[in-house]
C-alpha cells in the first residue's frame, strides 16, 4: 500500500505537540464519526456502538483501539492512512483521518497496524506502517488476518514500539485518561448510545453539578433570575466549502480560499445552556464549547473578560469572578458551535473567524458585564444570558439571595465542594440539588432564629444604656438569671405527670400521656424538630478504625435525652450500615454557658462507637485526635487557612462599605481620612490588580475602599461610625441610643472584631494557637454582626 509522504515526514509529524489523551481522542473521533452516520440513518446495528482502548501493561507493551463500526474497503483504508488526506466533511465530523491519524500514531509509537473488516467479509485487511522500515518508495506492508465470524465488523489499530515516556503515562494514568475523555465526550455519552471502554473500565460522562431548572433568585426584590438559562439562536444559513471548510460569501460559485466548487448551504446555530454550579471552585468553572458533540474547550473562562474594542492591544479587564475572586467561580455552561472552525489540535476555535465572534456576542453581549463600567463607557445595559446570570449570582453570600448554602453565619464552601465530589462519584444521595437547597433553607432558618433571639434580648422602645448593655450580652450588677437550656426542661412533663398521679384531686391522665415514650418515638420527634447541620454532616473516622457516615441535625425545639431520659447535648442514632444520625442540642448549657465546640462532643461520641467496633488499642484521646485530623482538617489552627477566611470576610465588608458610601454620597469624606502612605499603598494595589486610575478620581466613588490597606477600614469605621453602624454595614447600634458610653461600647465591640480580622488578613505569618483561635472567633462574630443585606 502506497502512503504519502515519506517515513521521514511521518516521523516529523510525531513531533507535533499532542498530549497523550489527545492522541487517543483523535483515534476515537474517527470511530464516533462512523457511529454517528450509522445512528443518524436509523439502521439497527448489531453489536452496538463500542470503542475499546487497551492500555500498555509496560513500556514494551502495545496500545490497541478497537471499534464496532462498519469497517473500510481497501481503497478507503489506503486513503485514510495517507497523511494530509481526509474524507470527512469538516463541518459534520469530529475526526480528520489522514493528518490527525498520522500525527497521533507517530507520536505514540513507531509501528502502527490498522486492520479493518466489514460485515460479510471473509478476512481482516490492513496495513502496517513501520517508521523504521518504510523507504522513499512510500510502500507500507499490506497485512491480512483470518476472521473467526463473518458477521464481525469494525476497525482495530495496534500501536507498538511505543515512545517510553508516553507508554509510562498511559500505563499509570488510566483513571486520569478516563476522566478527561469522560469530560470531552460527556454530551455524546448522555445523548447517544455510544460506549467507550479504557483499560477494561467503561468511561462515564462527567456531568455538570448544577442547580435544577426550577431554582432562581430574586434580584432587587422584583426580578426573578433563573439558575439555568437555555440558549437556542439560529443564524442565517451560510455557504461552506466542502473541501477546505471555509465559509464563503453567499453569492459565490466557487471557494475563494481553495477554488473548489463543492459549496453547500449549511445551518448556523448557537445552542446550549448557561447555569450555576452548586459549589464554588477555583478552577472547575467556566463554559464548555462543543463542536459536533465533542468538547473543544472545557471550563473556558475567556467570556468572563471584557475586551474594549476601542482600547489598546491587550486591553482586557476580568469581570468574573471579581468579588472574592480567590474563592473561584460557579457560572458554567455548554454551548454547541458546530458551524465554527477549530484548530487542527481541536483544543481551540478559530477565534478570528466571524462565526466565533457572532457566537460570543450571543452568549455574553458586547457591553461589559459590570453595570457601572458599562454606564461609564456609555454602553446600553447588557441583557445577554451571561450578563443576566452575572447580575443574579455574582456574589457568594450565604442564603436565598445568591443561592449559596450556609451554616447560619457564613457560606459552607468546603462542604458543598465535598458534596460535589460525591455527585461526581455517582452517590444517589447527591444526585439532585436537594441537599444544597436544604442547606440554603437551614441557613435562613438559623439566621432567623438568631435575629429573634437578639430581638428577645433587647428592650424595644427604651434606647438607653441599659438596653444596649443587655442587647450586647452584659448583665446588670446584680446579674440576671441564665436562660435555661431546652434540654433542662425535658424532664418537666414527667415530673408533672407524677405529681398528678399523687394528687387524687387532679384530673385523670390519659393512658397515652401516662405511657413512656419509646426510643423510636423520641427519635421520630427529634427528626421532625430538627434541621440539617451541614458543618458536621460528613464521613468521620480513620483508616485504622473505619468510618461512619454522619448526618448531623440541629434541634429547633425541645431538648435531647438519653436512654435514661437525662438531658444530653449530643445523641447518636445508628441506621443501616455504617450510617448514623447525630442530633445536637445547641441550647444545652455546655454550649451556651461554656462555649464548647459541637464538633468536640460529637467526636467523643463517635470515638466511643468506633473504638468498640474496631477493638483498637488506641487510647480514647488518641482516637479522638486522629479522627479530628482525618475528618475535620479545616478546623486546624492553620495561619494561612485562617488568613484566607479573614480575607474572604474582609472582601465582603469592603463591598458593603463601598455600597454604603456610594448610597450616602460620603465617599469623598471617607477618602480624606487616607494618610499619604495609605494612599500610596492603595495606588500600588490598584495597579497590581490592573485598576489604573488617576489619583484625582479616587474619591469620586467608594471603590477605592476595595484596595486600601485592611487596617484603614478599622480606622474609617472608628472615624465615621454613623456611616456604617445601625444596620448599615454592621448591626451594632450607635445613633439609636442616647448614652455616649453605650455608643462607645457598641462601636468598640464591632471595631475589635474588625481589627482582629484586618490584622490577620494583613499579616498571614505564623501566630500562637491562642491568637489564631481569637482571630477565628472574631471572624465568626464579625460575620454575625454584618447587617442583613438589603
Amino acid at each position: 500500500m502506497k502512503i504519502t509522504p515519506s517515513a521521514r515526514v511521518l516521523r516529523m509529524l510525531g513531533e507535533i505537540e499532542f498530549d497523550e489523551w489527545q492522541c487517543i481522542a483523535e483515534l476515537i473521533d474517527n470511530a464516533f464519526d462512523d457511529f454517528t452516520e450509522i445512528h443518524r440513518s436509523g439502521t439497527p446495528w448489531a453489536g452496538g456502538y463500542r470503542v475499546s482502548v487497551e492500555l500498555p501493561e509496560s513500556a514494551q507493551g502495545q496500545l490497541v483501539i478497537t471499534d464496532t463500526g462498519r469497517g473500510m474497503t481497501y481503497d478507503r483504508l489506503e486513503r485514510a492512512v495517507r497523511a494530509g488526506w481526509s474524507g470527512n466533511d469538516m463541518h459534520d465530523k469530529l475526526g480528520l483521518f489522514g493528518m490527525g491519524f498520522n500525527v497521533s500514531t507517530a507520536r505514540l509509537g513507531k509501528r502502527t497496524r490498522v486492520l479493518t473488516t466489514r460485515q460479510g467479509d471473509t478476512e481482516w485487511i490492513g496495513v502496517e506502517i513501520d517508521l523504521d522500515r518504510i523507504g522513499d518508495d512510500f510502500e507500507a506492508e499490506d497485512i491480512t488476518e483470518p476472521k473467526a465470524d463473518p458477521n464481525e465488523h469494525g476497525t482495530r489499530i495496534v500501536i507498538s514500539r511505543l515512545h517510553p515516556t508516553r507508554a509510562r503515562w498511559l500505563q499509570k494514568n488510566g483513571s486520569a485518561l478516563r476522566n478527561i475523555l469522560g469530560q470531552v465526550y460527556s454530551w455524546m455519552f448522555l445523548n447517544r448510545p455510544f460506549e467507550l471502554w479504557v483499560g477494561g473500565f467503561q468511561v462515564k460522562p462527567v456531568r455538570h453539578c448544577r442547580w435544577g431548572d426550577d431554582r432562581s433568585v430574586l434580584y432587587n426584590n422584583k426580578e426573578r433570575i433563573p439558575a439555568y438559562i437555555e440558549i437556542d439562536q439560529k443564524l442565517e444559513n451560510g455557504l461552506a466549502c466542502g473541501d477546505c471548510g471555509q465559509w464563503q460569501p453567499t453569492d459565490r460559485d466557487d471557494c475563494e480560499d481553495c477554488g473548489s466548487d463543492r459549496l453547500t448551504v449549511r445551518e448556523r446555530r448557537v445552542h446550549g445552556w448557561l447555569g450555576i454550579q452548586r459549589y464554588m471552585h477555583k478552577h472547575d468553572y467556566g463554559i464548555d464549547f462543543l463542536r459536533n458533540g465533542r468538547k473543544i474547550l472545557r471550563w473556558d473562562k475567556q467570556l468572563f473578560t471584557w475586551r474594549n474594542p476601542d482600547g489598546a492591544v491587550g486591553n482586557e479587564e476580568p469581570e468574573y469572578p471579581v468579588d472574592l475572586a480567590h474563592q473561584g467561580g460557579r457560572i458554567i455552561g455548554e454551548i454547541h458551535l458546530d458551524h465554527v472552525p477549530v484548530t487542527y489540535q481541536k483544543d481551540a476555535f478559530e477565534y478570528g473567524d466571524r462565526s466565533w465572534r457572532s457566537a460570543v456576542e450571543i452568549v455574553r453581549g458586547v457591553a461589559p458585564l459590570l453595570p457601572q463600567r458599562a454606564a461609564n463607557l456609555e454602553y446600553e445595559e447588557n441583557t445577554s444570558p451571561l450578563a443576566l446570570l452575572f447580575k443574579g449570582f455574582r456574589r457568594n453570600d450565604a442564603g436565598l439571595r445568591y443561592l449559596v448554602p450556609g451554616d447560619g453565619r457564613k457560606p459552607i464552601h468546603d462542604d458543598t465542594r465535598r458534596w460535589g465530589q460525591e455527585f461526581r462519584r455517582g452517590n444517589p444521595d447527591y444526585e439532585t440539588d436537594e441537599r444544597w437547597w436544604q442547606a440554603v433553607e437551614d441557613h435562613e432558618a438559623a439566621k432567623s432564629r438568631g435575629k429573634n433571639a437578639k430581638a428577645a434580648a433587647s428592650t424595644p422602645g427604651r434606647p438607653d444604656e441599659a438596653a444596649v448593655m443587655e442587647a450586647l450580652g452584659f448583665n446588670g450588677a446584680e446579674g440576671a438569671p441564665s436562660t435555661p437550656s431546652a434540654g433542662s426542661d425535658v424532664s418537666k412533663p414527667d415530673t408533672e405527670a407524677q405529681s398528678s398521679k399523687d394528687d387524687s384531686s387532679a384530673p385523670a391522665v390519659s393512658a397515652r400521656e401516662d405511657r413512656k415514650e419509646t426510643r423510636q418515638e423520641r427519635v421520630t420527634r427529634y427528626m421532625e424538630s430538627s434541621t440539617t447541620y451541614p458543618a458536621l454532616s460528613r464521613s468521620f473516622g480513620h483508616p485504622r478504625v473505619g468510618f461512619v457516615e454522619v448526618e448531623a441535625r440541629q434541634l429547633t425545639a425541645g431538648g435531647l435525652t438519653d436512654e435514661n431520659l437525662h438531658p444530653t447535648p449530643v445523641l447518636l442514632d445508628q441506621r443501616a450500615g455504617n450510617s448514623l444520625v447525630a442530633f445536637l442540642d445547641l441550647h444545652h448549657p455546655i454550649f451556651q454557658k461554656f462555649g464548647a465546640d459541637p464538633a468536640d462532643l460529637l467526636l467523643a461520641e463517635i470515638a466511643v462507637l468506633l473504638r468498640v467496633q474496631a477493638e483498637t488499642e488506641w487510647s480514647h484521646s488518641e482516637l479522638i485526635a486522629a479522627i479530628r485530623v482525618e475528618s475535620l482538617p479545616a478546623t486546624a489552627l492553620d495561619a494561612q487557612l485562617i488568613s484566607a477566611e479573614a480575607q474572604e470576610l474582609l472582601a465582603e465588608v469592603r463591598h458593603r462599605m463601598v455600597s454604603e458610601l456610594d448610597r450616602t454620597g460620603e465617599a469623598e469624606k471617607a477618602y480624606h481620612f487616607l494618610s499619604p502612605d495609605e494612599l500610596t499603598a492603595t495606588e500600588h494595589a490598584m495597579i497590581a490588580n490592573g485598576k489604573v486610575t488617576r489619583t484625582a478620581d479616587l474619591g469620586t466613588s467608594g471603590e477605592f475602599l476595595l484596595h486600601v490597606p485592611a487596617l484603614f477600614l478599622v480606622r474609617l469605621v472608628e472615624s465615621l461610625p454613623s456611616a456604617f453602624m445601625d444596620n448599615r454595614v454592621f448591626q451594632g447600634v450607635y445613633e439609636g441610643v442616647a448614652s455616649a458610653s453605650a455608643r462607645r461600647l457598641s462601636l468598640a465591640r464591632t471595631v475589635g472584631y474588625l481589627s482582629d480580622v484586618a490584622t490577620q488578613a494583613t499579616f498571614a505569618g505564623a501566630s500562637l494557637p491562642n491568637q489564631l483561635l481569637r482571630t477565628r472567633l472574631s471572624i465568626r462574630l464579625l460575620a454575625d454582626d454584618l447587617a442583613e443585606e438589603k
